[in-house]
């Protein structure tokens, strides 16, 4: 099932679509390049159909449209597997792009929590790489995931950042993954 959500505020205007269960197709226009081609990595490798377009505020700067388009992603993804049944519940990966290597480890705990530990700074082409962190955090606040991604080593900003998002891609696929003995994947009885 797909979920749709739209977002307009003095600063973006984001439409989404979101089906989890997808086959990796993507239809991305945030006005944001790089962005672009990082949203089309995380859909291709979580096997995430996504459709985006945002109209922000770019002539100031990328960071609203990237950290509006993290929450309304974000709030389609807790809609579409909350509350969450018959699957894996837990996700991790590393992901090598060359010299570059980023772990992701993930919890769809409905509990929202982010460690950030890529220390990198400057431009990818005209995108401020700082903007990744802004996404990441309001994407796992807004889903309800708990987040661990960390650089274990790279030197290509390029490379470090599109292997943070293959990551974080490829641990929600496992995490999502089907699981009928897992009924609620909680002592709880509930997340």
């Amino acid at each position: 099932m797909a979920i749709s959500k739209r977002r307009t505020t003095r600063e973006t205007d984001i439409a989404l679509e979101l089906e989890t269960q997808g086959e990796g197709r993507a239809e991305i226009d945030t006005g944001v390049g790089f962005f672009d081609h990082m949203l089309e990595s995380l859909a291709k490798h979580a096997y995430f159909d996504l459709k985006v377009t945002c109209k922000g505020d770019t002539h100031i700067d990328d960071h609203h449209s990237v950290e509006d388009v993290g929450i309304v992603l974000g709030q389609a993804l807790r809609e579409a597997v909350y509350p969450i049944s018959g699957v894996e519940r837990f996700g991790n990966a590393t992901v090598v792009m060359d010299e570059a290597a980023v772990s992701c480890a993930l919890d769809l705990s409905n509990r929202p929590y982010l460690v950030y530990e890529v220390p990198i700074d400057g431009k990818v082409g005209q995108f401020d790489v700082e903007l990744a962190e802004e996404f990441f955090k309001a994407f796992a606040f807004n889903a309800g995931i708990t987040m661990h991604l960390v650089l274990e080593r790279g030197r290509n900003r390029h490379h470090i950042v599109e292997a943070a998002f293959k990551a974080c891609a490829v641990a929600l696929r496992r995490a999502l993954a089907p699981n009928a003995r897992a009924g609620v994947p909680s002592t709880k009885g509930v997340l």
